[in-house]
């Protein structure tokens, strides 16, 4: 999708939340979605109603409104609102702006719909804003409470997994985190020290030594916010504008602001475009609109449906629809670049190139799109449909070649049959006369372009129909004795022979080409392939690495505080982390292997049906 097309005039609801609590998608919004082939980065916010989120949103949309801000104590934003813009930063990406319904909305008193909100949000986005009021205290840490349900609510690996979910699970797929601070009033300093706002946020997110109830309270949410969101940056905004003005923040132009919050809101902006990522899916692929309206269905209707959103079911049923996707795209392509290169009947060297090169090009179309196309079932597919057009093409320009080699040969020899029709070789010295027309008709025949596959062929049944003609001619031809007649037979048996001989030879370098481009195909295939598989280890070695350095400098962080204790189990955990990684590259070369043997299988296959069918 282009970026002019990317660009919505307003935003729309994609996920509605009716006044009873159940979740639904909007089919416009993803029929919005659908359209956006580029891929997004997903910017998602929460936080208490009425503390200003829209405001925010609107800003990055590059729009004075948009997002509802409201003016009253009510909740104005219902559901989970969203807004596809360009991407200012980043060209051929689109920024998808989600603002959700304000959690602790009175009105609602829905704990559970809160918590399913909070959830889609950490799901869908690949960076995630927290928007408070006031400071970063314990009152407004336990207002986040909604974090530390996260691992009730998300799943990361199905049922049918044996192993245990850990943090390092939770680490790799969740979104960048920024909170921010609004209608902030203190100063920046921690023991009289000035300190940045990332500093303070990690003040507040300082641990408590001890035991007891009171210190596992204290202590939970900051310890989720620090175990599941490892990459952290924080803002403090200072009110917008006297209290009075508020209620018409959207209407007040910029010079009416107060500066140091205009300040920040640029610079909070600029984070956002700079830093924030595209959205990944487990494995690393990006995700584009289209994949990102998949998951919104998947994870709403699981949700409807009484059950916890996987991350890994999620990320199959999307590689479903989308590696069928991929195989018509690619398909697409190999069909129409074919029709559109050809003109049939040509020469089979010509159709052969035609043929490689869009079959290359369909592979890549294939590949880009595709994903977890375990046992190469989805590429197989699209090799069967490509081989399955390229043989009806052949057979195809086969018959036109055919046709057009008949009508030719009628056209060249229409002379000969008005002669042969009003005697001119039933006289003396006629046998010479009818070999010399004939000879005359090849080579003009011959020398005829754009005839095909089958010319060769064509022209030795054509000689064989001549043959008797030419029998009868040279028997009633009187002026030649027996001896020349009986030399002129074995000059005609030679003729014969030898086009006969030339048909046979085109049809040996045919088959010598089609096996050409068997070879040719298998090894694109398994080229394809093997480069599709060295981006998926590559994709998950920096997942790997993200979080282990993630956890890493937590560790470093509990030393450093005196968590002894926590910084031993911590190390147990990034023990057991690398232990299961060293068998990433292992498991991955027995996929590709698995892979590989699984294509080369049919490709056999096909090579053999093929031939059979020659």
């Amino acid at each position: 999708m282009a970026s002019s097309r990317a660009a919505m005039p307003a935003p729309v609801c994609l996920i509605e939340n009716s006044s009873t609590g159940q979740l639904r998608v909007n089919q416009q919004a993803l029929e919005i979605l659908s359209q956006i082939d580029q891929p997004v980065v997903v910017v998602a916010i929460v936080g208490l109603y009425r503390t200003g989120k829209s405001y925010l949103m609107n800003k990055l949309a590059g729009k004075r409104s948009g997002f509802s801000l409201g003016s009253t104590i009510q909740s104005h934003t219902k559901g989970i609102w969203m807004w596809c813009v360009p991407h200012p930063c980043k060209p051929g990406h689109t920024l998808v702006l989600l603002d959700t319904e304000g959690l602790g909305d009175v009105e609602k008193g829905d704990q559970k719909n809160d918590c399913w909100i909070f959830a889609l949000a950490v799901l869908l986005s690949s960076t995630l804003v927290y928007n408070s009021r006031g400071t970063i205290d314990n009152n407004a840490l336990e207002n986040l409470q909604y974090v530390t349900e996260l691992t009730d609510l998300i799943k990361v690996k199905s049922q049918d997994s044996a192993s245990e979910e850990e943090d390092f699970d939770y680490v790799r797929y969740f979104p960048q985190f920024i909170w921010a601070v609004r209608d902030f009033t203190l100063e920046l300093k921690i023991e009289g020290v000035t300190v940045s706002a990332d500093e303070y946020l990690e003040h507040a997110l300082s641990l408590k030594k001890g035991f007891g109830k009171k210190v596992s309270d204290y202590n939970l949410p900051r310890e989720c916010i620090r175990n599941y969101f490892p990459t952290r940056k924080c803002f403090v905004f200072v009110a917008p504008t006297a209290g009075e003005n508020m209620s018409r923040l959207e209407t007040m132009e910029e010079n009416e602001l107060s500066g140091t919050f205009l300040q920040v809101t640029k610079q909070f902006c600029a984070c956002i475009f700079t830093k924030s990522t595209v959205k990944t899916i487990k494995g690393g692929h990006k995700v584009t609109g289209r994949m990102l309206g998949s998951l919104v269905s998947t994870y709403v209707d699981t949700i409807t449906s009484g059950s916890v959103p996987c991350l890994d079911n999620a990320v199959l049923a999307m590689a479903q629809i989308e590696n069928k996707a991929a195989v018509q795209e690619g398909f697409s392509v190999y069909q129409k670049g074919m029709e559109q290169s050809l003109q049939i009947p040509v020469e089979r060297d010509t159709i052969s190139e035609q043929h490689g090169k869009w079959e290359k090009q369909a592979l890549e179309t294939f590949m880009k799109r595709s994903f977890k196309d375990d046992g190469q079932i989805h590429q197989i597919t699209l090799a069967e449909h490509i081989n399955s057009y390229y043989v009806e093409l052949m057979k195809r320009n086969d018959a036109v070649s055919i046709k057009a080699c008949n009508d030719l040969l009628v056209d060249l020899s229409g002379q000969m049959s008005h002669n042969l029709q009003q005697g001119v070789y039933a006289t003396s010295g006629g046998y010479k006369l009818y070999c010399k027309d004939r000879d005359h008709v090849v080579q003009q025949f011959r020398a005829t372009p754009n005839k095909g596959t089958k010319a060769e062929d064509v022209l030795d049944q054509f000689l064989k129909q001549k043959k008797i003609e030419a029998a009868s001619i040279l028997l009633a031809d009187q002026k030649l004795t027996e001896n020349e007649k009986q030399i002129a037979n074995e000059r005609e048996h030679a003729f014969q022979m030898e086009q006969q001989n030339k048909a046979m030879e085109e049809e040996s370098r045919q088959m010598m080409r089609t096996l050409e481009d068997e070879r040719r195909s298998n090894a694109e295939n398994q080229r394809q392939l093997e480069l599709k598989m060295q981006e998926e280890r590559e994709n998950a070695r920096k997942e790997y690495e993200s979080a282990l350095e993630s956890k890493l400098k937590e560790q470093e962080e509990l030393i450093k505080k005196g968590f002894e204790d926590k910084a031993r189990m911590l190390q147990e955990e990034i023990s057991q982390f690398k232990e299961e990684s060293k068998g990433w590259l292992p498991v991955a070369k027995t996929l590709l292997d698995t892979g590989v043997s699984a294509l080369n299988s049919y490709l056999q296959y096909k090579s053999i049906t093929n031939l059979i069918k020659k």
